[in-house]
């Protein structure tokens, strides 16, 4: 009998991603308006605040991964939450700005220890052939939090009269709730699978001959594809400052937060359907063509002024996490086994947050020494977005090895 690829872990796990992520975004476009207004501190303590927040995230993606292959994962993903809940609760119960900080930190704290075991345990519950729609499908509700949240954080300053802090309340009810959540998960004894059952998307050595003997539980292929994917990513700087640059155009903080609301509405609604596609095309084609909307964005947006095409070119980013955040974790769930998808997806997804970290630097640095109106980071983002979406779509084996089919 064939399994079905709606498994009960991969509905119940996007289910705690979207209470979570619903209230993460109900918080963050308030974080600003917290620290330089409520709390009263300078702009540079956003920066200091959100930069030790991500640093903890990516290294504790490293080290949770890595501890949980050969362990019990569903322990980490509900620790995980725990402490992201918690980072919340101090966060809006904040009186000075270090107990922010101190929030942001073990909220991203949290969401380091539960992010590559939750995806492990997503790819362990799932037939290999469906790994796109299944993340896919995870984004899609992850995202649908990241639309809902937001939203939820404008009613709320229309209904307690610009109370930040009272709204901020409000982020600690979904994000208990995940953590309720985490606790439906089921978690099989794992046992070590077979060599042959790995899929190699990106075989080094020609069939015919023998395979290496590993040195690493991780194999080359596995870090040529992370390598490339990490180095596109120094270009990937973080949205803060895309928003920025709208707000520079002219539109005011309820556009720019509605901007935000569309952009996650296109990657909500693009995310299922591109992990389906990714497992009838070749992952980096597919994941290319994101790339391609990434540098179409960035350009467009570092061009245009006032008007439709900001609209517009908001929606066309959208599909580029869309097409790029569920099929990335697919793909390299697939270059190795399940015993060491904890250590893969932490591997992969740390460096990658150190990636967008050196991102913001060099962009916010450029945008600082440049006209300051961030045109000078976007084009050379996109840029670099459009050439690398070209190489992996038109000479995708350059990147996994050989040539691969169109299904």
């Amino acid at each position: 009998m064939r399994r079905t690829w709606l498994t009960r872990n991969l509905v119940v796990l996007t289910l705690v991603s979207l209470t979570q992520d619903a209230a993460s975004e109900l918080l963050y476009p308030l974080l600003p308006l917290l620290v330089t207004g409520v709390l009263a501190a300078p702009p540079v303590v956003l920066g200091i605040v959100e930069g030790a927040a991500e640093a903890a995230a990516g290294i504790s993606k490293y080290v949770a991964g890595r501890w949980s292959d050969g362990r019990r994962r569903r322990p980490f993903v509900t620790t995980g939450y725990a402490l992201a809940a918690a980072g919340k609760i101090l966060v809006a119960a904040a009186a000075v700005w270090p107990m922010v900080l101190v929030g942001r930190v073990v909220d991203r704290l949290g969401k380091g220890v539960r992010s590559a075991p939750r995806d492990a345990l997503i790819a362990a519950s799932v037939p290999r052939e469906h790994l796109g729609r299944a993340f896919g499908f995870h984004r899609t509700g992850d995202t649908l939090g990241a639309v809902i949240g937001p939203l939820i954080a404008l009613a709320g300053l229309t209904l307690l009269d610009g109370d930040v802090r009272a709204v901020l309340w409000w982020a600690v009810v979904p994000a208990v709730l995940s953590v309720l959540l985490t606790f439906l998960v089921r978690e099989k004894r794992r046992t070590p699978a077979p060599e042959a059952e790995v899929e190699v998307e990106a075989q080094v050595s020609a069939p015919s001959e023998p395979s290496p003997i590993p040195r690493s539980p991780l194999p080359r292929s596995f870090w040529r594809v992370v390598g490339v994917l990490v180095a596109i990513a120094v270009v990937n700087f973080p949205d803060a400052l895309l928003l920025l640059r709208i707000s520079d155009l002219g539109y005011s903080t309820t556009e720019v937060v509605l901007a935000y609301v569309v952009f996650n509405v296109v990657y909500t609604l693009g995310s299922y359907p591109a992990g389906a596609l990714s497992d009838r095309l070749p992952r980096p084609v597919v994941y290319g063509v994101g790339l391609l909307a990434f540098g179409v964005a960035y350009g467009g947006l570092a061009l245009v002024e006032r008007g439709p095409w900001v609209w517009v070119l908001i929606c066309v980013y959208g599909l580029f996490p869309a097409l790029t955040d569920g099929v990335g974790k697919a793909w390299i769930s697939t270059l190795v086994g399940d015993e060491h998808r904890g250590r893969a997806q932490g591997v992969f997804q740390s460096l990658s947050n150190a990636a967008v970290f050196l991102a913001g630097l060099w962009a916010g640095l450029l945008w600082a020494v440049g006209p300051g109106d961030g045109v000078l980071p976007l084009l050379v983002s996109g840029a670099v977005g459009l050439a690398a979406g070209a190489v992996l779509v038109i000479g995708r084996h350059r990147v996994t090895g050989v040539p691969q089919p169109l299904a």
